[in-house]
């Protein structure tokens, strides 16, 4: 799995989810849009080094964002960048949950793989949820032990 973080999005690419690398990148920009991490006028990474972060085609990349300026969701400006249009966008809940599910079952698979219940995952990812959220692990989010 390849990651880059810019700004407010995680780009991530699963090559084994059998979805070309080009729709990823546009379905991880339109929920960064639909959800607030990206807001009309930011700035998209260039074509060359979204590329070289995620290691794939600069072409994979260009076919992303030539589909999502088609669609009107970003705007590129010869010699400036690639940015956040003013068009809305709104996954619905379906979608949404579509995508987790494809995200939870390979990662479920993965873990499982390794010999990891279903219970001692849900565990550790309440424990990250906690200690990402700033709570003490043993604590609940009441403040109880």
């Amino acid at each position: 799995m390849t990651e880059r973080t810019i700004g407010k999005i995680e780009f991530s690419l699963d090559p084994k989810s059998g979805v070309p690398f080009y729709k990823q990148v546009i379905l991880q920009i339109e929920m960064a849009i639909a959800d607030g991490r990206l807001n009309n006028g930011d700035q998209l990474p260039t074509v060359r080094s979204l590329a070289v972060d995620l290691s794939i085609n600069p072409n994979t990349v260009a076919r992303a964002y030539n589909e999502l300026e088609i669609r009107g969701i970003v705007n590129t400006q010869q010699g400036t960048g690639t940015f956040i249009s003013s068009k809305k966008i709104e996954l619905d809940e379906v979608k949404r949950e579509k995508v987790l599910a494809g995200i939870s079952r390979s990662f479920i698979s993965k873990a499982g793989s390794y010999g990891f219940s279903l219970k001692e995952i849900i565990e550790y990812l309440l424990s990250l949820d906690s200690s990402l959220n700033g709570i003490p692990e043993g604590e609940d989010k009441g403040g109880n032990q």
